[in-house]
């Protein structure tokens, strides 16, 4: 008959920490696998989706230029054409007053005219820069996605490979979880999330905690080797076992693993 966790011994209760510690850390070992990846390949695609973003926008400010270009070359047309009108009623006038005021007409229309190129002059400098603009961020945008595409490439190979095996081991965590009992499971992911390799609980190496350089009393080894109590490392944090525990577990999950 299967105890429950409150029924469990401490020595139980140690086991099933330990082996629980056991597939965390395979899982912990996938995820170093893939490292850096994921969020190299999220901020490249990122950086692809602001380039693309740039380029569409830098366009339309091209576009938009171009056609305020065709405008003006249009207003001048106009304004030419009202100066041929003018210089034509100038032939037929019969006094000066007529004459100065259809020059006055005519200078106006060339003053609108001359504006207007000088605005053409500057939307094509305005176009030149922005092309120059959008070339540049063309060719640093297929760099960019050939790069995105390398790394997500390589980020999904490694996904296929270990895909299997990480839910295999996120089942087998949730199963081996649910032994444990709520206090014990709170105080094993506090401990987790604050030490840098997600050691929760680990064995007595040498008269040390695994991972340090901090000497257990020898009367805290032969408590802890009597798995009678719970008992955390002063300097570390970390829940302590025993050597021989700890192996037995290894060999026993080792099992379960080439399993899965």
């Amino acid at each position: 008959m299967t105890k429950t966790a409150t029924e469990m011994s401490v020595e139980d209760k140690l086991r099933a920490l330990y082996d629980l510690q056991l597939i965390d850390s395979k899982i912990d070992e996938l995820n170093n696998l893939r490292g850096e990846l994921p969020l190299e390949v999220r901020d490249l695609e990122n950086e692809v989706s602001g380039l693309t973003a740039r380029v569409e926008k830098l366009s339309s400010d091209l576009a938009s230029l171009e056609q305020n270009i065709a405008e003006r070359k249009n207003n001048i047309a106009n304004h030419l054409e009202l100066k041929k009108k003018y210089i034509d009623q100038q032939k037929n006038i019969r006094n000066n007053r007529e004459y100065n005021s259809l020059a006055k007409e005519i200078e106006f229309q060339d003053l609108e005219i001359q504006a207007e190129e000088k605005k053409i002059k500057e939307s094509k400098a305005q176009i030149e820069f922005i092309s120059s603009k959008i070339e540049e961020s063309k060719e640093l945008l297929v760099k960019k996605k050939d790069h995105f595409e390398h790394k997500s490439s390589k980020l999904d190979n490694i996904m296929a490979e270990t895909k299997k095996e990480e839910e295999a081991l996120m089942a087998l965590s949730e199963k081996f979880s649910s032994n444990i009992e709520e206090r014990l499971m709170k105080a094993y992911k506090k401990i987790r999330s604050n030490v840098r390799n997600g050691l929760a609980i680990v064995s007595i190496e040498r008269g040390a905690s695994a991972g340090s350089f901090f000497t257990i009393p020898p009367q805290t080894q032969v408590e802890i080797a009597t798995r009678k109590k719970i008992i955390i490392d002063e300097h570390s944090g970390r829940l302590l076992i025993d050597n021989v525990l700890a192996q037995e577990e290894r060999e026993k999950m080792e099992s379960i693993f080439e399993n899965l």
